[in-house]
């Protein structure tokens, strides 16, 4: 198993869960999160002072998954959530361990 953990941009997220939805995707876990890139944030002006914003909102999307299930989870999220400008984020996968689906004591990948 494995937790594919994508950072996209906000407005990309009801394309993106349809995207998955339509793949099959039964679960996903969706946060708001604040961080900064190569873009080091931005600057904008408000009431005519300008001002740093250091954190960018994003949007943080975990699956858990199969294996074989994601090199495809991965390409349909890249691109859908491509916008070709700078910020549309970042894809990570990483090995989990275990799983327990509380409920029924389901273990391992049928616990996802």
């Amino acid at each position: 198993m494995k937790l594919v953990i994508a950072v996209i941009q906000p407005f990309k997220l009801e394309e993106v869960r349809e995207a998955l939805t339509d793949m099959g995707i039964q679960g996903l876990m969706v946060s708001e999160v604040q961080g900064y890139g190569r873009q080091s944030g931005h600057t904008e002006i408000y009431r005519g002072a300008e001002y740093t914003v250091n954190f960018v909102p994003k949007i943080k999307i975990e699956i858990v998954a199969k294996d074989n299930e994601v090199p495809k989870i991965v390409e349909k999220i890249s691109l859908t959530a491509k916008t070709g400008k700078i910020g549309d984020g970042k894809i990570f996968v990483v090995p989990v361990d275990s799983a327990l689906r509380i409920r029924t004591d389901e273990t391992g990948e049928d616990a996802i």
